[in-house]
């Protein structure tokens, strides 16, 4: 039906959703005609309005009020008049500044999340780099009280992460020092989850044979290189500007989505949704399949490391929202990280 919308209806419809997104308040026939662009009567301008809104378009929110575009018509907005505004100069240097390769891959999302949240003034969401993307370059053991064992894991170069796993039994300083050179010498640069993989496959039938070392990696490569998939939500969701969800619609809403923030598998999801897809992604109220979503926009936009699709980021938003400015925010914000993360 949209595609029958003629040049002069399409141009006024135009005008009266940058009208809405700009004021936030239903836009009346005589205001639109009073536009200097418009040049023709409120007659015909109500007579067009009333076209667009059997057409599903637009919507009067009250009796006698004036016009709001629908999703449907948001929809048809920004994919077929919206013109996108250039990156600001600033914006740009300040994205570029911020995003330094000297980081490591989590401060680099980290910083993203808060840099894109503030330029966009919405809640931004990013999931790190899948796990089975970062490399090891070192791992040690130490052991705690009882069967404990700390691990310090160097990854990627630069990030280092510590655990404290528990072993099937007590293991001395020694055993775990063999057990680290040996997993260093045979994996050292290969990514986390090839390594669980490797281990686990290969040496888990036969660990009955095995001597104490060999027994001594089946167990901490059980503990330490966990599949990426398994109970990491938490783990793998970076989020900012949280507060900026009070901004975006009824107590309803807003509680809705705290909560949706809080447990954030929903929000995976959606995002491993967008990592699919490739490309950025604009899921704009109900689109997003998810209902706690239906009364607010969703932009995202994957990020590449070493040529390969890696995460995603993206904003959430009040479907009021400035499409043409936050858009090429979010697509150069995805740009830059995944650039940055790629020379960590």
């Amino acid at each position: 039906m949209e595609d029958n919308v003629d040049p002069r209806a399409q141009a006024l419809f135009k005008m009266l959703v940058e009208e809405y997104l700009s004021q936030g308040t239903p836009v009346a026939s005589r205001r639109l005609a009073a536009l200097p662009a418009v040049g023709f009567s409120s007659a015909t301008v109500r007579n067009i309005m009333s076209d667009l809104e059997a057409r599903g378009l637009v919507q009067s929110p009250h009796t006698s009020a004036g016009k709001v575009p629908t999703n449907r018509g948001l929809r048809f907005f920004v994919d077929t008049l919206l013109s996108l505004d250039p990156l600001e100069t600033g914006q740009l240097e300040q994205l570029e500044h911020e995003l330094n390769p000297d980081l490591s891959p989590e401060q680099l999302v980290s910083s993203a999340s808060s840099l894109l949240s503030h330029l966009t003034q919405m809640t931004c969401v990013i999931s790190l780099p899948h796990r089975d993307h970062i490399a090891l370059r070192q791992i040690e053991f130490l052991p705690l009280s009882g069967d404990r064992v700390l691990v310090i894991l160097v990854l990627n170069d630069r990030e280092v992460e510590n655990r404290v796993i528990h072993t099937d039994r007590e293991y001395s300083e020694i055993e775990l020092n063999r057990a680290a050179n040996f997993i260093n010498q045979e994996f050292g640069g290969r990514s986390l989850l090839s390594i669980r993989s490797a281990v686990l496959s290969s040496m888990q039938a036969d660990k009955d044979r095995m001597d104490g070392l060999m027994q001594a990696v089946i167990d901490v490569a059980a503990q330490v290189f966990v599949d990426p998939e398994e109970g990491s939500e938490e783990r793998r969701v970076v989020i900012s500007g949280e507060n900026r969800l009070l901004e975006m619609g009824d107590t309803e809403t807003i509680r809705t989505l705290f909560e949706a923030f809080s447990h954030k598998d929903s929000i995976l999801h959606l995002l491993d949704r967008s990592l699919d897809s490739q490309g950025m992604q604009l899921f704009i109220g109900e689109e997003s399949g998810y209902e706690l979503f239906d009364d607010v926009s969703v932009i995202t936009a994957p990020y590449e490391v070493q040529g390969r699709l890696t995460g995603v980021l993206g904003v959430i938003g009040p479907t009021r929202m400035a499409y043409k400015e936050v858009i090429p925010v979010v697509d150069v914000t995805a740009r830059l990280l995944g650039a940055a993360i790629n020379q960590a």
